[in-house]
């Protein structure tokens, strides 16, 4: 028996814990820091790793990292260095997404798809080089802003704001000191999440996110808005094409450079021509798309984790899914991704029975038995259904029980799979 140490305070963590709770091999599961729905919070910041490291040696915790900042400041590294039993890729291995740049170059090594790019510091060299394409183009902050740092521009206008916006009146601070110009690729875009161990990657449930803040993915990129498994976006034939030509590929290339990748590989791929190209990386679970996969996950989370550690993820069978769909949609604070009102009193959580529908807190917390809102992305609303639109109806039937002043959430979560079906 174990006790289990989830670092983050997301809708992912409150989902990892969750889950991991139901393992017959674990004791105790705590989250540092936590949120208004998970139990057993610990007052430890994510920063803090030397207090995360005394807080687990001193209850013989596994750690698993939810988000990407801890991972970007070596707690892998720490961890490890003491003996401490933890989940997720090193520092080194974290450069996949922290730096934008590092990846990008990195995927053009190692001839692994993605979109063409040029590096740039000065804005002005940024909108020369616009200026000199006949294509529309990205503009990416190179260093980690929450999934904001990413801007989809339709014109060279648009392409010169959004310079502006990251290089000159830095808007994602110092994570926006250089950016990436690259080729718009259009298509669909999906997420295919793997687990490595260094050696081998075995694939999650594939799922599709829907990042932008309105419906129709009109509007600003967000965290995500809500997330369904699984699509029919990424088939049979093109799972196999994204494992080989990208995931295997990438985890193989990092070898060698001398780094080896274990945790959670989340490839954002966009779909072009039947093609599938890397629009980005990142090196934990993805939030939301978290929450309907670990929905639908039948195995043991745990013993897939602490295989990946050691490395011998091999050893184990293929993970089991539920047959099922399962839709998140996320509850956001009107405003969100930019300013939005806080310690907003949440009612309805209790008429939602578990059989109904799970609610994954985010940026919530508790004052005197009371739920008060306390980020942008404030709830995850998951439900299972037998069918995709099963688990739409289920989804949006236990969101309308649930009531703040500035709630506010996208009506089309899912809508977009069911032209697969």
């Amino acid at each position: 028996m174990v006790n289990v140490l989830v670092v983050g305070s997301g809708g992912r963590e409150h989902a990892l814990g969750w889950k991991l709770s139901k393992s017959g091999r674990i004791t105790n599961v705590f989250t540092a820091p936590g949120n208004g729905g998970t139990k057993n919070n610990v007052p430890i910041p994510v920063e803090d790793i030397d207090g995360l490291a005394e807080f687990a040696k001193k209850n013989d915790c596994f750690t698993v990292v939810g988000p990407e900042v801890p991972l970007s400041l070596g707690i892998v590294d720490k961890f490890q260095k003491m003996g401490l039993g933890i989940f997720g890729p090193t520092k080194a291995a974290a450069q996949l997404e922290s730096s934008k740049i590092w990846a990008k170059q990195f995927l053009k090594k190692y001839g692994i798809p993605t979109a063409p790019f040029e590096v740039f510091d000065d804005a002005g060299a940024a909108r020369d080089y616009v200026r000199s394409l006949d294509y529309d183009v990205v503009v990416k902050a190179d260093g980690l802003a929450a999934g904001k740092g990413v801007i989809v521009c339709g014109d060279k206008n648009e392409a010169f704001e959004a310079i502006d916006t990251i290089l000159v009146n830095r808007s994602f601070g110092s994570a926006g000191s250089r950016i990436i110009v690259e080729k718009r690729i259009d298509g669909t875009e999906a997420s295919y999440i793997a687990l490595s161990d260094g050696n081998v990657a075995i694939p999650m449930a594939t799922s599709q996110d829907h990042k932008r803040i309105y419906d129709d993915d009109k509007g600003p990129n967000t965290g995500g808005m809500g997330a369904y498994s699984p699509t029919g976006v990424i088939t049979p034939m093109l799972a196999e094409q994204i494992q080989h030509d990208i995931i295997d590929k990438t985890i193989e290339s990092m070898k060698k450079e001398g780094i080896t990748f274990r945790g959670f590989l989340y490839a954002g791929i966009m779909v072009h021509d039947g093609k599938p190209y890397v629009l980005e990386f990142n090196t934990r679970m993805g939030d939301p798309e978290c929450q309907p996969i670990l929905m639908r996950m039948d195995s043991d989370l745990f013993e897939y984790l602490e295989a990946s550690s050691h490395g011998t993820l091999d050893m184990l069978p293929p993970i089991s899914w539920k047959k099922q769909s399962a839709v998140c949609v996320v509850l956001a604070s009107s405003g969100y991704p930019d300013s939005y009102q806080k310690n907003e009193k949440i009612l309805g959580l209790d008429k939602i029975p578990e059989s109904d529908a799970m609610v994954f807190h985010a940026g919530t917390r508790q004052e005197n038995g009371d739920i008060l809102t306390s980020g942008g992305r404030v709830l995850g609303v998951t439900a299972l259904g037998d069918t995709l639109q099963d688990a739409i109806s289920g989804a949006y039937l236990a969101v309308d029980k649930i009531e703040w002043k500035s709630k506010f959430y996208r009506k089309d979560i899912g809508k977009k799979g069911l032209r697969y079906l």
